[in-house]
């Protein structure tokens, strides 16, 4: 579905910058929007699909000047003449509302798409952008099915158990028609009861709680309360965390208001505020009801009453088929490589061979070495004999030994490998020099790194000092 032209959406990608939840991965000369998935960048992925749609007007929001510069350098490198594209540098750390409060005075539309430069998905923008303009949203949340992470090819399951520590996972709360959001709390409030405030309870009789699904990190925002927002709320660090909440909290304020009950700025009643804070079993009564949209709009006896505004939070669910998973931990980095040269290779924009790989043309493989298939080599790789590679992508001009194992591990570009190496489960990033027999088990080896002949590391974090 394309975004008509007169639809008026400005398109905002945040790209983030040197993220310390993926170190050693990412580095001053590696920002996170440039990390390789089979062997491309990552943003590639959310311009590509932007592209796709005809959303060729873009800006892209980076944290700090050197990434900044990195990320523009790789952008007019490789969508010369095919798109507009404005890198804008922001502070580092500012957070997503940070980063948007500083190009603030850029947003012009009517509507402004946010999306998360670390998203890799195949859900068409245009179907967020049109459910919003359907129901005049001040906000859409593109919610997709939550990734759920086995145990790795490798039979170890510890880099998996850390990664599924609660603050994963949110809980949501839906009308019956699961078209509106009542209630969004994300991992560590969730710990805590899940409190759904009165007004809202008032309203809906009936709420369906869902916990399998995540917020995609892809939102249409209404610019004008967008930008109130964030003008008003100066501590608001994160979309998430506090602006997606804050209005879905404010959804029924201005019904508190005409009934003269006295709100809090959260849009509580202080009836509300005291006494009722009220737990999920107690709150799934039995009757549906209209949207509550449709019931506030109307007066007391039941006429439509204009001075009554509600505004409203709205979600497009993705189906259950569709991809949609974030770069945002070293696990997803190894999971998302995986899924793009596996099974959801149709995002990798590579044709893949008979056999289910991709060898570029121009990679050289030695006597009795097997690539097997969900695998990737790069342009002027070298292997030598008798290696064997599983479900694993290998970058640009690496130099890898004989009798090397590489399994369900990502190698980046330039890379050279001793003979008797084995590898798995790993993330070796560029410029890497692995002497013979080296034994790698759960391990990410930073850029520039030399690993010792004979070294065994197992779930390490190797990088330079």
């Amino acid at each position: 579905m394309e975004i008509a032209r007169g639809m008026d959406f400005q398109v905002v990608v945040l790209a983030g910058g040197f993220s310390k939840s993926l170190v050693p991965l990412v580095s001053k000369k590696v920002p996170k929007a440039l990390l390789p998935v089979a062997n491309r960048p990552v943003l590639s992925y959310v311009i590509d699909l932007l592209e796709q749609k005809n959303l060729k007007d873009l800006i892209v929001v980076v944290e700090g000047e050197t990434a900044a510069h990195s990320v523009s350098a790789w952008i007019s490198g490789t969508y010369i003449d095919r798109l507009r594209v404005e890198v804008a540098a922001v502070p580092e750390d500012v957070g997503t509302a940070g980063a948007l409060r500083a190009i603030d005075h850029r947003l012009t539309a009517k509507d402004i798409l946010v999306v998360s430069g670390d998203l890799v998905c195949d859900v068409p923008p245009g179907a967020v952008a049109a459910t919003h303009r359907r129901h005049d949203a001040v906000v859409t949340a593109l919610l997709c099915s939550a990734p759920s992470s086995g145990p790795s090819d490798s039979g170890s399951s510890g880099a998996k158990d850390k990664a599924r520590k609660p603050g994963r996972y949110n809980i949501i709360a839906l009308d019956p028609t699961k078209q509106f959001l009542l209630h969004i709390a994300a991992g560590a409030e969730v710990e805590k009861d899940i409190r759904v405030q009165k007004s809202i309870l008032r309203a809906v009789s009936q709420m369906e709680i869902r916990a399998d699904l995540m917020d995609a990190h892809m939102y249409a925002f209404k610019r004008s309360v967008l930008q109130d927002v964030l003008n008003q709320k100066e501590t608001f660090q994160s979309l998430r965390r506090d602006v997606l909440p804050y209005l879905v909290r404010s959804q029924l304020r201005s019904e508190l208001l005409s009934n003269g009950v006295q709100s809090d700025e959260n849009g509580n009643s202080k009836d509300a505020m005291q006494n009722a804070k009220i737990l999920p079993s107690q709150l799934l009564a039995n009757a549906s009801t209209p949207s509550f949209h449709e019931l506030y709009a109307l007066g007391p006896d039941g006429s439509s009453s204009i001075t009554r505004k509600t505004h409203k939070c709205c979600v497009y669910i993705a189906n259950k088929s569709k991809y949609c998973v974030r770069l945002n931990s070293i696990q997803a980095f190894s999971d998302i490589n995986r899924d793009v040269v596996g099974d959801a290779n149709h995002l990798s924009g590579y044709s893949f061979s008979a056999q289910n790989n991709v060898i570029h043309p121009t990679a050289v493989l030695g006597s009795k070495t097997t690539v097997g298939p969900q695998c990737m080599l790069g342009d002027g790789s070298q292997m030598g004999d008798k290696c064997s590679v599983k479900k694993s992508v290998i970058g640009r001009h690496c130099r890898i030994g004989s009798n090397v194992k590489v399994v369900s591990s990502v190698i980046m570009d330039h890379i050279t490998i001793g003979d008797g190496c084995s590898i798995q489960g790993s993330v070796i990033c560029s410029n890497v020099q692995l002497q013979e027999r080296v034994i790698l088990k759960d391990c990410q080896v930073g850029a520039g790194f030399v690993v010792t002949a004979g070294s065994e590391y197992k779930a390490e974090s190797l990088a330079k000092k």
